[in-house]
């Protein structure tokens, strides 16, 4: 539980689940949403991955990831609307 919330805890990592949690996305189309750079990004889906909040497969050159932990991303949206209501 505390990987998880550590997990949690690092926005950019956040910004990640937010973009693939509703749709599968390659790396490309991560840092496209996210505006963040590739390195960056691979760092935070491999921190991801070894928590199992993601799964990633292979399609030819490119790796899609998807949130495969629905409580993972049930967290994140139940605190991101706590915190739009607190605004």
């Amino acid at each position: 539980m505390a990987d998880r919330f550590r997990m949690l805890s690092e926005p950019s990592r956040l910004r990640i689940l937010d973009a693939i949690g509703e749709d599968e996305m390659n790396v490309q189309d991560i840092c496209d949403r996210t505006g963040f750079k590739q390195a960056n990004v691979s760092r935070h889906l491999r921190m991801l991955r070894d928590i199992k909040a993601i799964a990633c497969r292979q399609n030819g050159h490119f790796h899609y990831y998807r949130v495969i932990d629905p409580i993972v991303l049930r967290c994140w949206h139940c605190t991101k609307a706590y915190c739009d209501e607190a605004e």
